[in-house]
């Protein structure tokens, strides 16, 4: 699969690859792989991310992403629903770091690798670049592009999904952005 990717889909890649290792995470997640494509310039996915307003909220980004972390890596949509029937996230998380200390509940905290220092990609992340290679052959397209990879996180049900579309960045908006909405294939 990786023999298809653009220079620029490879440059996401290295660089989520990199994130990963600033932030001292175990693995390679699909926040990482955000992050990167937010670091690209002058490539589909960043004239897209640039053209939906969401580069230059990147901060706004990553405090979305850290409030997850610290729910445990729950949406706000899980918490929501919990809400629904009486369970109060906040509340929850507030207690336990109360016993245990701040942070307590943030996912990815302790990095356990092997020797090799190497960082391999969590299964969300391995899914979201299978789903690029699907949304690439979709569109009759004989590679994959780092604006394949931005499609491949927004359709995928999860925390950056969310965090992508409660700042404009939807499937939707994302391809109309990328493409104009049309496929190769009309």
């Amino acid at each position: 699969m990786f023999e298809r990717f653009t220079e620029g889909a490879r440059g996401v890649v290295t660089g989520a690859v990199g994130h990963a290792e600033r932030t001292g995470a175990d693995t390679v997640t699909d926040e990482h792989l955000l992050l990167a494509l937010l670091d690209q310039r002058g490539t589909r996915a960043s004239f897209a991310l640039t053209a939906l307003g969401i580069t230059d909220r990147r901060d706004s980004l990553e405090d979305a992403f850290a409030q997850a972390r610290r729910r445990g890596g729950l949406t706000q949509a899980d918490a929501d629903a919990l809400a629904g029937i009486g369970i109060d996230v906040g509340e929850i998380v507030a207690k336990v770091e109360e016993a245990h200390g701040e942070g307590a509940m943030r996912v990815g905290r302790k990095p356990r690798r092997w020797w090799s220092g190497h960082r391999g990609f969590a299964p969300a992340a391995k899914a979201t670049l299978e789903k690029s290679l699907r949304i690439a052959l979709g569109r009759g397209d004989r590679h994959i592009g780092d604006e394949h990879l931005l499609l491949a996180l927004t359709a995928r049900p999860g925390v950056v999904s969310e965090v992508l579309a409660d700042h404009g960045a939807t499937y939707a908006a994302v391809e109309r952005a990328t493409f104009g909405g049309l496929s190769k294939a009309s």
